[in-house]
């Protein structure tokens, strides 16, 4: 591709030739704030809040969707740039609720941020024309705050470009222009799935997670990368952990993912505290202690009779024991039923919902310690 050499704050740098001035500038250390553009979505031009000052060009112009050409000389911090930027920040501000003390987003708000650097209070447009719409969106998993929204787009974009399912959009013009779902109707009602791709991208708090509301601010929690546990795709994954509880999750740029993920990675994570979750090996009682299968397997029956007034057998009981202890007795039981029946007693199914890794472990641990070829896969049926 091309080279272009341009100038940017007197620095000469290069640039490949469809490249914007946005790109072209972040590629060389040099910071333009953006607020509607995001580098996994198409370029917007939205907020204007990247404006530059280019040579030879009558008007200022959005950094993030001016394309590079040779020669071609930028300022991007000029008195006529700081002025027009603080100004569409005060704009974009005059209808947006100053609640910075209880909302969600504080300390993780890019608007909150730029407000800052540009000395922005938010009472320079003072009036009766501020948005008050309803928080009612009946869904599951996303709060919907209209009144937050600085209609950037980014959602927009994301459910289009990244999901490909367009259940967002902007509807009617003006003042009156809003995000929606579906035909103006609610997520519920539209063909979202629910991915929360709007919300990973969302720049304030417009959309946010049901499930966080209220769980703590983003200083309260530790970040933990991981891998989501749900499918063998292995989409990277960071957990916000308040104390020892899950409170978000958010997309992280790994090769699978690049910052976003499904329904379920991204909502699906409560199990990892539910009341119902085992934590420890549960074994009947009568293998701890030794007791006779036969035994046993007559005092199971006895429980599995409806209405038969039997007391149940302790020796039934599940109880908690060690990992050592319990997978022990697993494979003394295989070793015993190996020297009983052979190795056609053994077979194994492996999941498509684990990794290729894990399915080769559990392939190697069928033909090399079963000693059998009697290992198949449910994506194959």
């Amino acid at each position: 591709m091309a080279v272009v050499n341009i100038t940017v704050n007197d620095q000469k740098i290069s640039a490949q030739m469809g490249q914007t001035i946005y790109q072209a500038a972040a590629a060389a250390g040099i910071d333009i704030p953006v607020l509607c553009h995001h580098p996994a979505l198409p370029p917007e031009g939205a907020c204007r809040v990247c404006l530059v000052e280019i040579d030879k060009v009558r008007n200022l112009q959005p950094a993030c969707t001016y394309p590079v050409t040779e020669g071609m000389v930028v300022h991007t911090a000029s008195t006529k740039v700081m002025e027009a930027r603080k100004f569409a920040l005060e704009l974009i501000i005059s209808d947006h609720p100053l609640d910075c003390m209880t909302c969600e987003a504080t300390g993780d708000c890019r608007l909150q941020d730029l407000a800052y650097a540009y000395g922005v209070k938010g009472t320079e447009f003072e009036g009766g024309r501020q948005h008050h719409y309803a928080i009612d969106d009946p869904n599951p998993f996303i709060q919907v705050d209209r009144n937050k929204c600085i209609l950037c787009r980014r959602c927009v974009r994301a459910c289009n470009y990244v999901n490909g399912v367009e259940a967002i959009s902007v509807v009617y013009r003006g003042f009156n222009a809003k995000i929606a779902f579906g035909a103006d109707s609610t997520m519920e009602d539209s063909p979202c799935e629910f991915c929360g791709s709007c919300v990973e991208v969302c720049p304030v708090a417009a959309l946010w997670p049901k499930m966080s509301v209220g769980k703590g601010r983003p200083y309260q929690t530790r970040q933990v990368e991981t891998v989501c546990s749900y499918c063998g795709v292995g989409c990277k994954l960071i957990l916000h952990v308040k104390g020892n509880e899950i409170v978000r999750v958010s997309g992280a740029d790994g090769a699978a993912n690049h910052g976003f993920t499904c329904v379920k990675g991204r909502f699906g994570y409560d199990y990892v505290n539910h009341t119902d979750r085992l934590t420890k090996p549960l074994v009947r009682r009568y293998l701890l202690e030794g007791k006779p299968k036969a035994h046993a397997a007559e005092t199971a029956h006895a429980l599995s009779l409806p209405g038969n007034g039997h007391t149940p057998d302790p020796d039934m009981e599940w109880v908690e024991t060690s990992w050592d202890q319990a997978l022990g007795l697993v494979a003394q039981k295989w070793v015993a039923t190996k020297q009983t029946h052979g190795r056609d007693a053994f077979a194994a199914l492996c999941s498509a919902r684990c990794t290729n890794e894990e399915n080769f472990l559990a392939a190697k641990l069928t033909r090399q310690l079963m000693e059998t070829h009697s290992v198949d896969h449910c994506a194959r049926l």
